[in-house]
């Protein structure tokens, strides 16, 4: 098995989990409490879009994570470069996504969500 930084586990993993929950959340509380509307179509769109781009990252990420614990007696190089790969397209995900949340004129976003970018 490869020995892995351990910030991949404690770090790029949770940040991904919660940019998607945060994501799914706040589409949630933005539906039950202003409906789908022509006003709120294209909020509810952009946070749909935002948890999708980083659940694809998460699982992409954590499928190869499986791989490689399960690879004996190393991983491959190019099974590691692919994970690495993997690692900065999902922290650019979670960058797009995130800057998502919390930018804008909406004032259907809570203030709260500037919280992802504090750790």
């Amino acid at each position: 098995m490869a020995n892995l930084p351990e910030s991949t586990l404690t770090t790029v993993l949770p940040r991904l989990f919660q940019v998607i929950n945060l994501a799914t959340e706040t589409e949630f509380n933005l539906f039950e409490r202003y409906g789908e509307t022509e006003a709120t179509l294209p909020e509810l769109e952009e946070l749909n879009n935002a948890a999708e781009r980083v659940r694809s990252s998460y699982n992409r990420l954590y499928g190869l994570l499986l791989q490689v614990a399960q690879t004996q007696p190393a991983a491959s190089a190019a099974i590691i470069d692919l994970l690495y790969r993997s690692i900065e397209m999902a922290m650019a995900n979670f960058d797009i996504s995130a800057r998502a949340l919390v930018s804008g004129d909406s004032a259907h976003r809570p203030l709260y969500q500037r919280q992802l970018f504090e750790r």
